[in-house]
């Protein structure tokens, strides 16, 4: 019997609606996690989920049967409402509209790993603006700057 074999590895980063920061670090692992638990959920395997106060990396190996979008769709929907559930803000936490998503090969794996695990030193060097349109640019991405995320 055939079967269907694939090797897709995606990197979704998003960010917080309005780009505040929101996401504060005593609680900013739980919802790292609990994005993990939806990849999973979706039969999925996340690689690693990592992020800073504004803005979220998720490294996923995708199977061809779900789609990107659907994916990031659940993820954002689902961690906004475990976020509001949890009460962690006063006021209602949305994730922004739109996302960046970058393919990578099995030889790139590593160093995304450690790209994605290593957000808190890349941070202190750079803005996550400037990260983001530098990760736009390396992938030839064609963009327009005033529909990115809104930068504060």
């Amino acid at each position: 019997m055939a079967g269907t074999y694939s090797q897709i590895y995606i990197q979704y980063v998003f960010a917080v609606k309005g780009r505040e920061n929101l996401l504060h670090q005593d609680w900013r692992d739980d919802v790292f996690q609990y994005i993990s638990a939806i990849i999973k959920s979706k039969d999925q395997k996340p690689l690693i989920v990592n992020g800073m106060s504004d803005h979220v990396h998720a490294f996923v190996s995708l199977s061809p049967s779900m789609s990107i979008s659907d994916l990031i769709r659940d993820v954002k929907n689902n961690s906004s409402k475990f976020i509001n559930n949890k009460n962690y803000l006063k006021s209602k936490f949305e994730w922004q509209e739109g996302y960046g998503v970058f393919s990578y090969s099995q030889s790139q794996i590593e160093t995304v790993y450690k790209y994605i695990l290593n957000q808190q030193y890349h941070h202190s060097k750079k803005t996550f603006k400037e990260e983001y349109i530098e990760m736009l640019e390396k992938f030839q991405i064609d963009f327009k700057e005033q529909f990115l995320f809104d930068w504060l």
